[in-house]
């Protein structure tokens, strides 16, 4: 093995701009294996004005595989959209696992149905259009429902973060998953508040005091990820 002389000239690697890298993760390992119902929804996405807010492909990648080490049979998610992460979560829970999806929107979700269908997963699928606070402290009205769902994701108005958080903690089993998107809110968690356009801040700093909680919450384990726009994944303890 040749001998590095000097090491430093390591420390400061080249970095890619973010664009450039994101398009070699999804080139190189998303989208060779991507499913085609995900493929065909994500198509589907391109053409709608808010396509941008579906899970990105990579960050979803990540959560198929955390879906397939938890194989979990009870999962809710919290703002489905056209459906692309619901679809995710169905095609890789068993034939006889149940998902609790919603959203204050049914128009959305109807445009990726066709797909839902196609991919034949709808029967795993319980879609309540409404918004989420109030399903959520129904479910909890019910002591049977606590700690009966394996899996949480949540990808809805970032202001309300800590609010569905306090619920799904008593939702989901100890040892289940919790999954937040957004968490780094196109990187602008670390931008001085100045210098983020004023249409941002809210969501920004909601994210900022999200993960605060989340790192003062004995409760989970987690890891902040900067997968897609930031994967929060805790998984609880107590």
């Amino acid at each position: 093995m040749e001998k590095i002389k000097d090491p430093s000239i390591y420390r400061n690697p080249v970095i890619l701009q973010s664009e450039d890298l994101t398009k070699y993760i999804l080139e190189t390992a998303v989208y060779p294996r991507e499913p085609e119902p995900l493929k065909e929804l994500r198509e589907l996405n391109k053409d709608h004005p808010w396509g941008f807010i579906a899970t990105s492909p990579d960050a979803a990648q990540l959560m198929a595989l955390l879906l397939k080490v938890l194989n979990p049979r009870k999962t809710i998610e919290v703002g489905v959209f056209t459906g692309y992460s619901l679809l995710l979560t169905a095609l890789n829970i068993p034939h006889d696992g149940k998902i609790t999806a919603i959203d204050i929107n049914r128009k959305a979700y109807d445009i990726g149905l066709p797909a839902i269908k196609k991919a034949g997963v709808e029967h795993k699928i319980d879609f309540i259009e409404s918004a989420a606070l109030p399903i959520l402290d129904k479910l909890l009205e019910d002591p049977a429902n606590e700690g009966s769902f394996d899996f949480a994701f949540v990808d809805a108005d970032k202001e309300n973060y800590v609010n569905y958080h306090e619920r799904l903690i008593k939702l989901i089993k100890i040892g289940g998953l919790l999954v937040y998107d957004n968490t780094l809110w196109g990187g602008r968690v670390c931008w001085p508040e100045e210098k983020v356009p004023e249409h941002f801040r809210s969501g920004r700093n909601a994210a900022i005091e999200f993960n605060k909680t989340i790192t003062n919450d004995s409760r989970v384990e987690f890891a902040l990820t900067s997968v897609g726009d930031g994967l929060n994944i805790c998984r609880r303890v107590a």
